[in-house]
């Protein structure tokens, strides 16, 4: 039996109560925020060790990974349904429905990714048929049938992930990624450029790298559940061969919600982009390094979102909605108060933190540091809803809703931010910074939606 999941006996009254919740949920959710560091610190070494080789190879390479990025994330969201399952499961001490949920999400796994490596093989095709230039599609597709391969194995890696955050396992989800972060920068570096005798491969030489870099890091958690006294008794990686159908449409039907939430949230992101570069080049590197630092802050959040969907679903499942409370507002507690310090940092010296990635040297710094600056004195409004959003989501989906999330994200990232973020640049005449006040008025949206949701869950039906 996992004695784990019984309530903490807590003296000390109300205050103490809550402040018990606090703890459990920063243990889950920094090494999920710390691991996915590591993955962006994979992402970008990718992104460096190219860019040295040219600016074409480093445009090819983008095209491919923005492409595969959009099948990846959408398995990403599928794949998350295993989360509420399993941690419901957990909560009602029901290993067999934890074990059906985890084996089923390996199965989901391998059924997403056979048609999506058919599709990444012709990305040439793809690109083409978008309007890109010949040689950047060719490029892109000799890299991309390389790194396809590491499609099945990423999103294997995720599953188990799902399964060993649920058991309070969290810490070896960050050890595995910084494993694999080890081996991907010394495999490109070697690949890449040929280095100690190894073949110079170039962009070939990355996507090589990025598959043995998700095979490595899939290998240790394998490893490691299956020696890990606790997460072996489950035995998820038993009877793979017999499939469950109700287990594995429960999965489908969680998580294509999911999935369409992360890729809309995205594509606002990259849209946002495709608008500041119809303003002009200076606006759209300023615009990339608001970005970058506020993709930084978000990690953690992010973190703590999936500690507080883990910590709902136990709740959920032990049919105590007193606890579902206090999982939720303690995870949303954690965020804000982590996001208001990112967001005054950025107040205060917003110069200090866009300088960081100039090169004063260059003659257009001055004009990209004064923009970027401008554009993180509202970036540091949007940090607060942007942490709200991604908790207030996290939490829902601990209750197994995701439909009307989705609804909710459509209409705050597209009916709400891209449209305002147009509006205020391009009719109303701001430029820029009307961009940026649009994408924060849509994760308000969000955010101020999912938070009363999550409030009024038992008017809602979700406990």
């Amino acid at each position: 039996m996992d004695r784990s999941v019984a309530a903490p006996a807590v003296r000390g009254g109300v205050f103490a109560l809550w402040r018990s919740d606090i703890r459990p949920t920063l243990a889950l959710g920094l090494p999920i925020a710390g691991a996915q560091l590591a993955q962006m610190a994979i992402n970008t070494t990718d992104v460096v060790m190219v860019g040295w080789l040219g600016a074409v190879e480093l445009a090819a390479m983008v095209l491919a990974f923005n492409l595969y990025i959009l099948f990846w994330l959408f398995g990403m969201g599928i794949i998350q349904a295993v989360i509420p399952l399993a941690a419901k499961a957990r909560g009602e001490r029901q290993p067999r429905e934890l074990r059906r949920a985890v084996r089923m999400g390996f199965w989901v796994v391998a059924a997403y990714t056979l048609p999506v490596m058919v599709a990444l093989w012709h990305t040439e095709a793809i690109l083409l048929a978008l309007g890109q230039k010949p040689e950047l599609a060719s490029l892109a597709s000799s890299y991309m049938r390389v790194m396809m391969f590491s499609f099945g194995p990423s999103l294997m890696q995720m599953a188990i992930r799902n399964f060993v955050t649920v058991l309070e396992k969290a810490q070896v989800v960050l050890w595995a990624t910084v494993a694999g972060a080890l081996v991907n920068a010394a495999l490109d570096y070697l690949l890449i450029f040929g280095h100690f005798g190894a073949p110079r491969l170039g962009m070939v030489g990355a996507g090589i790298a990025s598959v043995a870099t998700s095979l490595s890091t899939l290998l240790i958690l394998v490893i490691y559940v299956m020696r890990d006294r606790k997460l072996r008794r489950y035995a998820v990686f038993g009877r793979l061969w017999r499939a469950d159908w109700p287990a594995f449409h429960q999965i489908l039907k969680l998580g294509w919600p999911i999935g369409v939430t992360l890729v809309l949230e995205v594509a606002l992101f990259s849209g946002s982009s495709m608008m500041m570069g119809w303003i002009g080049t200076v606006q759209l590197a300023a615009h990339g390094i608001a970005l970058q630092i506020a993709s930084i802050t978000f990690m953690v959040p992010l973190g703590i979102g999936q500690a507080g969907m883990i910590r709902v679903g136990l709740a959920a499942g032990q049919k105590d909605d007193a606890a579902v409370g206090r999982a939720g507002w303690v995870s949303f507690a954690i965020a804000l108060a982590f996001m208001g310090s990112t967001a005054l940092a950025m107040w205060t010296a917003p110069e200090a933190l866009v300088s960081l990635f100039l090169d004063q040297r260059n003659l257009q710094s001055a004009d990209v540091l004064a923009i970027g600056s401008t554009f993180l004195l509202v970036a540091a409004l949007f940090q607060i809803f942007d942490g709200a959003q991604v908790v207030g989501g996290s939490v829902l989906r601990g209750l197994s809703d995701t439909r009307v999330p989705m609804v909710i994200a459509i209409a705050g990232y597209w009916l709400f931010g891209a449209v305002l973020s147009y509006g205020l640049a391009f009719v109303a005449g701001l430029g820029g910074i009307g961009i940026w006040w649009g994408l924060a008025s849509g994760l308000a949206f969000v955010a101020l939606a999912s938070i009363y949701r999550f409030g009024n869950r038992r008017r809602f039906g979700l406990v």
